[in-house]
Protein backbone atom coordinates (compact mmCIF):
# COMPACT_ATOMS: atom_id res chain seq x y z
CA UNK A 1 0.00 0.00 0.00
CA UNK A 2 2.85 2.39 0.78
CA UNK A 3 4.39 1.78 -2.63
CA UNK A 4 1.04 2.41 -4.36
CA UNK A 5 0.58 5.73 -2.49
CA UNK A 6 4.09 6.83 -3.47
CA UNK A 7 3.33 6.12 -7.13
CA UNK A 8 0.11 8.19 -6.97
CA UNK A 9 1.97 11.15 -5.46
CA UNK A 10 4.58 11.01 -8.18
CA UNK A 11 1.92 11.07 -10.88
CA UNK A 12 0.14 13.99 -9.18
CA UNK A 13 3.38 16.02 -9.09
CA UNK A 14 4.06 15.28 -12.72
CA UNK A 15 0.61 16.46 -13.73
CA UNK A 16 0.99 19.84 -12.05
CA UNK A 17 4.67 20.76 -12.10
CA UNK A 18 5.10 24.40 -13.03
CA UNK A 19 8.34 26.20 -13.76
CA UNK A 20 9.97 29.62 -13.43
CA UNK A 21 12.63 30.75 -15.91
CA UNK A 22 14.66 33.86 -16.67
CA UNK A 23 13.99 35.26 -20.14
CA UNK A 24 14.86 38.26 -22.28
CA UNK A 25 13.19 39.97 -25.22
CA UNK A 26 14.57 42.49 -27.74
CA UNK A 27 12.07 45.09 -28.95
CA UNK A 28 14.67 46.81 -31.09
CA UNK A 29 18.43 46.84 -31.52
CA UNK A 30 18.85 49.06 -28.47
CA UNK A 31 15.84 48.04 -26.36
CA UNK A 32 15.90 44.83 -24.37
CA UNK A 33 13.87 43.67 -21.40
CA UNK A 34 14.78 40.97 -18.91
CA UNK A 35 11.82 39.25 -17.29
CA UNK A 36 10.75 36.27 -15.24
CA UNK A 37 8.38 33.77 -16.87
CA UNK A 38 6.18 31.84 -14.44
CA UNK A 39 4.07 28.95 -15.74
CA UNK A 40 2.14 27.43 -12.87
CA UNK A 41 -1.18 26.64 -11.23
CA UNK A 42 -3.13 28.57 -8.58
CA UNK A 43 -5.42 26.48 -6.39
CA UNK A 44 -9.01 27.71 -6.03
CA UNK A 45 -10.92 26.86 -2.88
CA UNK A 46 -14.47 26.50 -1.62
CA UNK A 47 -15.07 26.66 2.10
CA UNK A 48 -11.27 26.41 2.49
CA UNK A 49 -11.19 23.16 0.52
CA UNK A 50 -9.24 22.95 -2.78
CA UNK A 51 -11.62 22.42 -5.69
CA UNK A 52 -9.71 23.45 -8.84
CA UNK A 53 -6.31 24.35 -10.24
CA UNK A 54 -6.17 27.34 -12.58
CA UNK A 55 -3.20 27.44 -14.95
CA UNK A 56 -1.55 30.70 -15.91
CA UNK A 57 1.58 32.10 -17.49
CA UNK A 58 2.95 35.33 -16.03
CA UNK A 59 5.67 37.53 -17.52
CA UNK A 60 7.07 39.91 -14.90
CA UNK A 61 9.77 42.44 -15.78
CA UNK A 62 13.01 42.59 -13.79
CA UNK A 63 14.98 45.63 -12.75
CA UNK A 64 14.47 48.91 -10.95
CA UNK A 65 10.83 49.97 -10.66
CA UNK A 66 9.58 46.60 -11.89
CA UNK A 67 7.05 46.25 -9.06
CA UNK A 68 5.39 49.54 -10.05
CA UNK A 69 4.79 48.47 -13.62
CA UNK A 70 1.19 47.83 -14.66
CA UNK A 71 0.00 44.22 -14.64
CA UNK A 72 -2.59 42.97 -17.12
CA UNK A 73 -4.72 39.85 -16.68
CA UNK A 74 -5.61 38.34 -20.05
CA UNK A 75 -8.16 35.70 -21.05
CA UNK A 76 -9.96 34.56 -24.16
CA UNK A 77 -13.58 33.53 -24.58
CA UNK A 78 -15.61 30.74 -26.11
CA UNK A 79 -16.75 29.90 -23.47
CA UNK A 80 -14.25 27.08 -23.61
CA UNK A 81 -11.27 28.88 -25.18
CA UNK A 82 -7.87 29.00 -23.52
CA UNK A 83 -5.77 32.17 -23.46
CA UNK A 84 -3.40 30.86 -26.14
CA UNK A 85 -4.96 32.96 -28.92
CA UNK A 86 -4.00 36.31 -27.38
CA UNK A 87 -0.93 34.77 -25.75
CA UNK A 88 0.63 33.40 -28.94
CA UNK A 89 -1.12 35.67 -31.43
CA UNK A 90 -0.50 39.21 -30.25
CA UNK A 91 0.39 40.02 -26.65
CA UNK A 92 3.01 37.53 -25.47
CA UNK A 93 6.80 37.72 -25.97
CA UNK A 94 6.68 35.03 -28.66
CA UNK A 95 4.05 34.59 -31.35
CA UNK A 96 2.90 32.22 -34.05
CA UNK A 97 3.50 33.46 -37.59
CA UNK A 98 0.90 34.17 -40.27
CA UNK A 99 0.96 35.71 -43.70
CA UNK A 100 0.76 39.52 -43.76
CA UNK A 101 -3.01 39.45 -44.36
CA UNK A 102 -3.70 36.89 -41.64
CA UNK A 103 -3.76 33.87 -43.96
CA UNK A 104 -2.28 30.60 -42.72
CA UNK A 105 1.29 29.73 -43.65
CA UNK A 106 2.10 26.17 -44.77
CA UNK A 107 2.85 23.74 -41.91
CA UNK A 108 4.77 23.28 -39.74
CA UNK A 109 3.92 26.16 -37.42
CA UNK A 110 6.66 28.71 -36.80
CA UNK A 111 7.23 30.76 -33.64
CA UNK A 112 9.18 34.01 -33.53
CA UNK A 113 10.04 36.69 -30.93
CA UNK A 114 7.19 39.20 -30.83
CA UNK A 115 8.46 42.77 -31.10
CA UNK A 116 4.85 43.99 -30.72
CA UNK A 117 4.41 42.24 -27.35
CA UNK A 118 2.59 44.27 -24.72
CA UNK A 119 5.36 43.25 -22.33
CA UNK A 120 7.03 46.41 -23.56
CA UNK A 121 4.65 48.49 -21.41
CA UNK A 122 2.93 46.06 -18.98
CA UNK A 123 3.54 42.83 -17.13
CA UNK A 124 1.25 40.10 -18.44
CA UNK A 125 -0.69 37.25 -16.82
CA UNK A 126 -2.42 34.88 -19.24
CA UNK A 127 -5.20 32.96 -17.47
CA UNK A 128 -6.87 29.75 -18.64
CA UNK A 129 -10.39 29.42 -17.15
CA UNK A 130 -11.32 26.04 -15.67
CA UNK A 131 -11.79 23.40 -18.36
CA UNK A 132 -9.39 25.12 -20.77
CA UNK A 133 -5.63 24.94 -21.20
CA UNK A 134 -4.17 23.00 -18.26
CA UNK A 135 -6.84 24.23 -15.79
CA UNK A 136 -8.79 21.43 -14.16
CA UNK A 137 -11.33 20.70 -11.44
CA UNK A 138 -9.94 18.65 -8.54
CA UNK A 139 -12.16 15.58 -8.56
CA UNK A 140 -13.03 13.97 -5.25
CA UNK A 141 -12.12 10.37 -4.59
CA UNK A 142 -14.71 7.71 -5.27
CA UNK A 143 -16.75 6.66 -2.21
CA UNK A 144 -15.58 3.65 -0.31
CA UNK A 145 -17.52 0.42 -0.59
CA UNK A 146 -20.62 0.56 1.55
CA UNK A 147 -21.21 4.33 1.23
CA UNK A 148 -24.76 5.32 0.35
CA UNK A 149 -25.28 5.85 -3.37
CA UNK A 150 -25.32 9.48 -4.31
CA UNK A 151 -24.32 10.52 -0.82
CA UNK A 152 -20.56 10.25 -1.23
CA UNK A 153 -18.03 11.99 -3.44
CA UNK A 154 -19.21 10.14 -6.53
CA UNK A 155 -22.62 11.73 -6.24
CA UNK A 156 -20.99 15.19 -6.28
CA UNK A 157 -18.49 14.46 -9.00
CA UNK A 158 -20.59 15.70 -11.91
CA UNK A 159 -21.65 18.83 -10.02
CA UNK A 160 -18.02 19.68 -9.26
CA UNK A 161 -17.06 19.07 -12.87
CA UNK A 162 -19.51 21.65 -14.19
CA UNK A 163 -19.60 24.13 -11.31
CA UNK A 164 -17.36 26.57 -13.16
CA UNK A 165 -19.22 26.28 -16.48
CA UNK A 166 -21.65 29.03 -15.47
CA UNK A 167 -21.56 32.78 -16.04
CA UNK A 168 -21.26 34.03 -12.45
CA UNK A 169 -19.16 31.14 -11.09
CA UNK A 170 -16.69 31.60 -13.93
CA UNK A 171 -16.31 35.28 -13.08
CA UNK A 172 -15.88 34.46 -9.40
CA UNK A 173 -13.08 32.03 -10.22
CA UNK A 174 -11.25 34.76 -12.15
CA UNK A 175 -11.78 37.19 -9.28
CA UNK A 176 -10.36 34.69 -6.80
CA UNK A 177 -7.40 34.01 -9.07
CA UNK A 178 -6.60 37.70 -9.48
CA UNK A 179 -6.77 38.30 -5.72
CA UNK A 180 -4.43 35.38 -5.03
CA UNK A 181 -1.97 36.41 -7.73
CA UNK A 182 -1.80 40.01 -6.49
CA UNK A 183 -1.19 38.78 -2.94
CA UNK A 184 1.43 36.18 -3.83
CA UNK A 185 3.46 38.56 -6.00
CA UNK A 186 2.90 41.70 -3.89
CA UNK A 187 1.26 43.65 -6.71
CA UNK A 188 -1.77 45.16 -5.01
CA UNK A 189 -0.42 48.70 -5.55
CA UNK A 190 0.46 48.20 -9.23
CA UNK A 191 -1.76 49.71 -11.94
CA UNK A 192 -4.14 46.88 -12.87
CA UNK A 193 -5.71 46.17 -16.25
CA UNK A 194 -7.87 43.37 -17.64
CA UNK A 195 -8.08 42.35 -21.30
CA UNK A 196 -10.31 39.76 -22.98
CA UNK A 197 -11.26 38.62 -26.45
CA UNK A 198 -14.72 37.54 -27.69
CA UNK A 199 -16.58 36.03 -24.70
CA UNK A 200 -13.51 37.21 -22.85
CA UNK A 201 -14.70 40.73 -23.68
CA UNK A 202 -18.00 39.83 -22.01
CA UNK A 203 -15.94 38.71 -18.99
CA UNK A 204 -14.05 42.03 -18.98
CA UNK A 205 -17.28 44.05 -19.02
CA UNK A 206 -18.71 42.01 -16.14
CA UNK A 207 -15.45 42.09 -14.16
CA UNK A 208 -15.21 45.86 -14.57
CA UNK A 209 -17.91 45.89 -11.91
CA UNK A 210 -17.33 42.67 -9.97
CA UNK A 211 -13.59 43.03 -9.38
CA UNK A 212 -14.00 46.48 -7.92
CA UNK A 213 -17.21 45.88 -5.99
CA UNK A 214 -16.67 42.35 -4.64
CA UNK A 215 -12.92 41.72 -4.70
CA UNK A 216 -11.50 45.17 -3.93
CA UNK A 217 -9.41 45.30 -7.11
CA UNK A 218 -9.22 48.82 -8.52
CA UNK A 219 -8.84 48.96 -12.29
CA UNK A 220 -6.90 51.46 -14.36
CA UNK A 221 -8.16 50.02 -17.60
CA UNK A 222 -10.36 47.44 -19.32
CA UNK A 223 -9.67 46.25 -22.87
CA UNK A 224 -12.36 44.46 -24.88
CA UNK A 225 -11.11 42.74 -28.05
CA UNK A 226 -13.75 41.63 -30.59
CA UNK A 227 -16.17 41.43 -27.65
CA UNK A 228 -19.54 39.73 -27.35
CA UNK A 229 -21.20 42.21 -24.98
CA UNK A 230 -24.97 41.79 -25.42
CA UNK A 231 -26.05 38.36 -26.64
CA UNK A 232 -29.31 39.51 -28.22
CA UNK A 233 -27.20 41.50 -30.68
CA UNK A 234 -25.38 38.33 -31.74
CA UNK A 235 -28.38 36.03 -32.19
CA UNK A 236 -30.89 36.89 -34.88
CA UNK A 237 -34.54 35.94 -35.27
CA UNK A 238 -37.56 37.00 -37.30
CA UNK A 239 -38.59 39.30 -34.49
CA UNK A 240 -35.56 41.42 -33.59
CA UNK A 241 -33.76 44.11 -35.58
CA UNK A 242 -30.37 44.73 -34.02
CA UNK A 243 -28.53 41.59 -35.11
CA UNK A 244 -29.40 42.07 -38.77
CA UNK A 245 -28.61 45.75 -39.11
CA UNK A 246 -25.32 45.35 -37.19
CA UNK A 247 -24.14 42.66 -39.63
CA UNK A 248 -24.59 44.73 -42.79
CA UNK A 249 -21.45 46.92 -42.44
CA UNK A 250 -19.22 43.86 -41.86
CA UNK A 251 -20.76 42.17 -44.90
CA UNK A 252 -20.07 45.32 -46.90
CA UNK A 253 -16.46 45.23 -45.71
CA UNK A 254 -16.17 41.59 -46.83
CA UNK A 255 -17.54 42.44 -50.27
CA UNK A 256 -15.07 45.33 -50.48
CA UNK A 257 -12.01 43.22 -49.62
CA UNK A 258 -12.97 40.64 -52.27
CA UNK A 259 -13.68 43.24 -54.95
CA UNK A 260 -11.39 43.78 -57.89
CA UNK A 261 -8.05 44.99 -56.54
CA UNK A 262 -9.64 45.77 -53.18
CA UNK A 263 -6.62 44.69 -51.14
CA UNK A 264 -4.65 47.47 -52.81
CA UNK A 265 -7.27 50.15 -52.18
CA UNK A 266 -6.62 52.75 -49.47
CA UNK A 267 -8.15 51.99 -46.09
CA UNK A 268 -9.86 55.38 -46.31
CA UNK A 269 -12.03 54.00 -49.11
CA UNK A 270 -13.27 51.24 -46.80
CA UNK A 271 -13.95 53.64 -43.94
CA UNK A 272 -15.93 55.96 -46.25
CA UNK A 273 -17.95 52.99 -47.52
CA UNK A 274 -18.67 51.81 -43.96
CA UNK A 275 -19.80 55.25 -42.84
CA UNK A 276 -22.39 55.30 -45.64
CA UNK A 277 -23.41 51.71 -44.95
CA UNK A 278 -23.90 52.38 -41.22
CA UNK A 279 -26.15 55.33 -41.98
CA UNK A 280 -28.13 53.28 -44.51
CA UNK A 281 -28.45 50.36 -42.06
CA UNK A 282 -29.98 52.61 -39.42
CA UNK A 283 -32.39 54.35 -41.78
CA UNK A 284 -33.84 52.59 -44.83
CA UNK A 285 -32.73 49.08 -43.85
CA UNK A 286 -34.03 49.47 -40.30
CA UNK A 287 -37.39 50.57 -41.71
CA UNK A 288 -37.52 47.41 -43.84
CA UNK A 289 -36.72 45.21 -40.84
CA UNK A 290 -39.33 46.95 -38.74
CA UNK A 291 -42.16 46.92 -41.25
CA UNK A 292 -41.51 43.51 -42.80
CA UNK A 293 -44.26 42.60 -45.26
CA UNK A 294 -46.09 45.78 -44.28
CA UNK A 295 -43.71 47.87 -46.37
CA UNK A 296 -44.85 48.91 -49.86
CA UNK A 297 -43.49 46.46 -52.44
CA UNK A 298 -41.78 49.14 -54.53
CA UNK A 299 -39.88 50.58 -51.56
CA UNK A 300 -39.00 47.11 -50.29
CA UNK A 301 -37.53 46.16 -53.68
CA UNK A 302 -35.51 49.40 -53.84
CA UNK A 303 -34.00 48.84 -50.39
CA UNK A 304 -33.17 45.19 -51.00
CA UNK A 305 -31.48 46.08 -54.29
CA UNK A 306 -29.39 48.69 -52.46
CA UNK A 307 -28.36 46.13 -49.83
CA UNK A 308 -27.50 43.61 -52.54
CA UNK A 309 -25.18 46.10 -54.26
CA UNK A 310 -23.26 46.95 -51.11
CA UNK A 311 -22.80 43.39 -49.77
CA UNK A 312 -22.33 41.63 -53.12
CA UNK A 313 -25.16 39.11 -52.80
CA UNK A 314 -28.11 38.58 -55.15
CA UNK A 315 -31.25 40.56 -54.32
CA UNK A 316 -33.22 37.32 -54.86
CA UNK A 317 -31.38 35.75 -51.92
CA UNK A 318 -32.15 38.80 -49.78
CA UNK A 319 -35.79 38.83 -50.83
CA UNK A 320 -36.30 35.21 -49.75
CA UNK A 321 -35.10 36.00 -46.23
CA UNK A 322 -36.68 39.44 -45.98
CA UNK A 323 -33.27 41.07 -45.61
CA UNK A 324 -32.38 38.91 -42.61
CA UNK A 325 -29.36 37.28 -44.22
CA UNK A 326 -27.65 34.76 -41.94
CA UNK A 327 -23.87 35.07 -41.88
CA UNK A 328 -23.54 31.36 -42.78
CA UNK A 329 -25.52 31.97 -45.97
CA UNK A 330 -23.58 35.14 -46.78
CA UNK A 331 -20.22 33.40 -46.29
CA UNK A 332 -21.19 30.84 -48.94
CA UNK A 333 -23.05 33.12 -51.34
CA UNK A 334 -20.51 35.95 -51.70
CA UNK A 335 -17.97 33.93 -53.72
CA UNK A 336 -20.23 31.06 -54.75
CA UNK A 337 -19.39 31.52 -58.45
CA UNK A 338 -15.73 30.89 -57.58
CA UNK A 339 -16.57 27.77 -55.53
CA UNK A 340 -15.19 29.49 -52.42
CA UNK A 341 -16.56 30.14 -48.97
CA UNK A 342 -15.60 33.03 -46.69
CA UNK A 343 -14.54 32.66 -43.08
CA UNK A 344 -17.06 33.59 -40.41
CA UNK A 345 -14.46 34.96 -38.04
CA UNK A 346 -12.53 36.69 -40.83
CA UNK A 347 -14.50 37.04 -44.05
CA UNK A 348 -11.39 38.18 -45.91
CA UNK A 349 -10.07 34.61 -45.72
CA UNK A 350 -11.50 31.92 -48.00
CA UNK A 351 -11.49 28.17 -48.53
CA UNK A 352 -12.52 25.99 -51.45
CA UNK A 353 -16.06 24.67 -51.04
CA UNK A 354 -15.58 20.89 -51.36
CA UNK A 355 -19.32 20.30 -51.89
CA UNK A 356 -20.61 23.27 -53.93
CA UNK A 357 -23.82 21.52 -55.08
CA UNK A 358 -25.08 20.48 -51.67
CA UNK A 359 -27.86 22.37 -49.95
CA UNK A 360 -25.93 22.99 -46.74
CA UNK A 361 -22.27 23.87 -46.41
CA UNK A 362 -20.31 20.85 -45.20
CA UNK A 363 -16.74 22.06 -45.61
CA UNK A 364 -14.29 23.60 -43.13
CA UNK A 365 -14.50 27.16 -41.88
CA UNK A 366 -11.43 29.00 -43.26
CA UNK A 367 -10.79 30.63 -39.89
CA UNK A 368 -11.66 28.82 -36.66
CA UNK A 369 -11.41 25.26 -38.03
CA UNK A 370 -8.13 25.85 -39.81
CA UNK A 371 -6.32 28.02 -37.31
CA UNK A 372 -6.27 25.51 -34.44
CA UNK A 373 -3.25 23.67 -35.80
CA UNK A 374 -1.19 26.86 -35.60
CA UNK A 375 -2.11 27.81 -32.03
CA UNK A 376 -2.04 24.24 -30.73
CA UNK A 377 1.52 23.77 -31.99
CA UNK A 378 2.61 27.22 -30.84
CA UNK A 379 1.32 27.02 -27.27
CA UNK A 380 2.47 23.44 -26.67
CA UNK A 381 5.94 24.18 -27.99
CA UNK A 382 6.23 27.38 -25.97
CA UNK A 383 4.98 25.92 -22.68
CA UNK A 384 6.72 22.58 -22.80
CA UNK A 385 10.01 23.55 -24.48
CA UNK A 386 10.67 27.26 -23.82
CA UNK A 387 9.03 27.56 -20.38
CA UNK A 388 9.76 24.01 -19.21
CA UNK A 389 6.28 22.99 -18.04
CA UNK A 390 6.15 19.27 -17.19
CA UNK A 391 2.69 17.72 -17.34
CA UNK A 392 1.00 14.83 -19.05
CA UNK A 393 -2.20 16.87 -19.33
CA UNK A 394 -3.47 17.75 -22.80
CA UNK A 395 -3.68 21.48 -23.46
CA UNK A 396 -7.36 22.23 -24.15
CA UNK A 397 -7.14 25.02 -26.71
CA UNK A 398 -10.87 25.13 -27.45
CA UNK A 399 -13.21 22.83 -25.52
CA UNK A 400 -16.59 22.29 -27.16
CA UNK A 401 -17.60 20.25 -24.09
CA UNK A 402 -17.20 23.34 -21.90
CA UNK A 403 -19.08 25.43 -24.44
CA UNK A 404 -21.99 23.00 -24.69
CA UNK A 405 -22.38 22.74 -20.90
CA UNK A 406 -22.22 26.49 -20.22
CA UNK A 407 -25.19 27.84 -18.27
CA UNK A 408 -26.50 30.99 -16.65
CA UNK A 409 -27.97 30.80 -13.16
CA UNK A 410 -31.31 32.42 -14.11
CA UNK A 411 -31.74 30.32 -17.27
CA UNK A 412 -34.71 28.40 -15.80
CA UNK A 413 -36.83 31.53 -15.58
CA UNK A 414 -39.03 32.02 -18.63
CA UNK A 415 -39.36 35.79 -18.17
CA UNK A 416 -35.93 37.33 -17.80
CA UNK A 417 -33.64 39.90 -19.30
CA UNK A 418 -31.42 38.73 -22.14
CA UNK A 419 -27.88 37.92 -20.97
CA UNK A 420 -25.58 40.88 -21.44
CA UNK A 421 -22.72 42.79 -19.85
CA UNK A 422 -23.13 46.41 -20.92
CA UNK A 423 -24.96 47.38 -17.71
CA UNK A 424 -22.02 46.03 -15.69
CA UNK A 425 -19.56 48.04 -17.75
CA UNK A 426 -21.65 51.18 -17.23
CA UNK A 427 -21.82 50.45 -13.50
CA UNK A 428 -18.06 49.86 -13.31
CA UNK A 429 -17.31 53.13 -15.10
CA UNK A 430 -19.53 55.02 -12.64
CA UNK A 431 -17.98 53.18 -9.70
CA UNK A 432 -14.50 54.18 -10.86
CA UNK A 433 -14.55 57.35 -13.01
CA UNK A 434 -10.79 57.04 -13.58
CA UNK A 435 -10.97 53.66 -15.37
CA UNK A 436 -10.23 53.81 -19.09
CA UNK A 437 -12.01 51.45 -21.52
CA UNK A 438 -10.98 50.48 -25.05
CA UNK A 439 -13.08 48.39 -27.47
CA UNK A 440 -11.52 47.09 -30.69
CA UNK A 441 -12.79 44.91 -33.52
CA UNK A 442 -11.76 43.68 -36.96
CA UNK A 443 -13.87 44.99 -39.83
CA UNK A 444 -14.30 41.56 -41.46
CA UNK A 445 -15.64 39.74 -38.39
CA UNK A 446 -19.13 38.29 -39.03
CA UNK A 447 -19.45 36.72 -35.54
CA UNK A 448 -18.97 39.78 -33.31
CA UNK A 449 -19.39 42.66 -35.79
CA UNK A 450 -17.76 45.98 -34.95
CA UNK A 451 -20.99 47.91 -35.54
CA UNK A 452 -22.63 46.08 -32.65
CA UNK A 453 -20.25 47.68 -30.15
CA UNK A 454 -20.45 51.05 -31.90
CA UNK A 455 -24.22 51.05 -31.67
CA UNK A 456 -24.35 49.82 -28.07
CA UNK A 457 -21.99 52.59 -26.94
CA UNK A 458 -24.41 55.19 -28.26
CA UNK A 459 -27.09 53.78 -25.95
CA UNK A 460 -25.00 53.71 -22.76
CA UNK A 461 -26.15 57.21 -21.72
CA UNK A 462 -22.77 57.92 -20.17
CA UNK A 463 -22.33 61.19 -18.37
CA UNK A 464 -20.20 63.69 -20.29
CA UNK A 465 -17.48 63.33 -17.66
CA UNK A 466 -17.23 59.60 -18.43
CA UNK A 467 -17.76 59.50 -22.18
CA UNK A 468 -14.13 60.34 -22.93
CA UNK A 469 -13.00 57.33 -20.88
CA UNK A 470 -14.41 54.93 -23.48
CA UNK A 471 -12.70 54.81 -26.86
CA UNK A 472 -12.92 52.52 -29.88
CA UNK A 473 -10.44 51.64 -32.59
CA UNK A 474 -11.05 49.05 -35.29
CA UNK A 475 -8.65 47.35 -37.69
CA UNK A 476 -8.31 45.51 -40.97
CA UNK A 477 -8.80 41.83 -40.23
CA UNK A 478 -11.37 39.64 -38.55
CA UNK A 479 -12.10 38.33 -35.07
CA UNK A 480 -8.35 37.91 -34.50
CA UNK A 481 -7.38 41.03 -36.43
CA UNK A 482 -3.94 40.89 -34.81
CA UNK A 483 -2.97 38.06 -37.17
CA UNK A 484 -2.73 40.81 -39.81
CA UNK A 485 0.79 42.26 -39.59
CA UNK A 486 -0.12 45.94 -39.97
CA UNK A 487 -3.08 45.62 -37.61
CA UNK A 488 -1.01 43.91 -34.91
CA UNK A 489 1.60 46.66 -35.07
CA UNK A 490 -0.99 49.44 -35.03
CA UNK A 491 -2.88 47.77 -32.17
CA UNK A 492 0.25 47.44 -30.04
CA UNK A 493 1.28 51.05 -30.64
CA UNK A 494 -2.22 52.33 -29.85
CA UNK A 495 -2.46 50.27 -26.67
CA UNK A 496 0.87 51.58 -25.40
CA UNK A 497 -0.56 55.09 -25.59
CA UNK A 498 -3.80 53.86 -23.98
CA UNK A 499 -1.82 52.57 -20.99
CA UNK A 500 0.05 55.85 -20.63
CA UNK A 501 -3.27 57.74 -20.56
CA UNK A 502 -4.76 55.32 -18.02
CA UNK A 503 -1.96 55.63 -15.45
CA UNK A 504 -1.81 58.92 -13.49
Amino acid sequence: MAEEKKSDDKKENLNYKGNTTAQQIAFSRNTRLSYTAIADWVTLSKREKPIARMFHVAYLAKGRGASSRPVTFVFNGGPGAASAYLHMGALGPRRATFEKDGALSPPPAKILPNSESWLRFTDLVFVDPIGTGFSRVIEEEKPKEGDAKGGGAEGKKEADRTEFFEVTRDLESLGEFIQKFLSKHHRWTSPIFIAGESYGGFRVAKLARMLQEKYGVGLNGAVLISPAIEFDSLIGSDYNFTHWLELIPSMAAAAWIHGSGARRKPRADLEALLAKTEAFAQSDFLALLGQGKGMAASRRTRILNAVARVIGVSSDVLDRCGGRLDHYVFARELLHDQQKVCGLYDASLTAIDPFPDRVFYEGPDPTLSSIDRVFQAAINSHLRETLGVETDLDYQLLSYEVNSEWTEKDSKRIFRQQVGAMDDLRYGMSLNPHMQVRISHGYFDLVTPYFSSNRLIEHMKLDDSLRGNLTTEHYLGGHMFYTWELSRKAFSKSMEQFYKNAIP
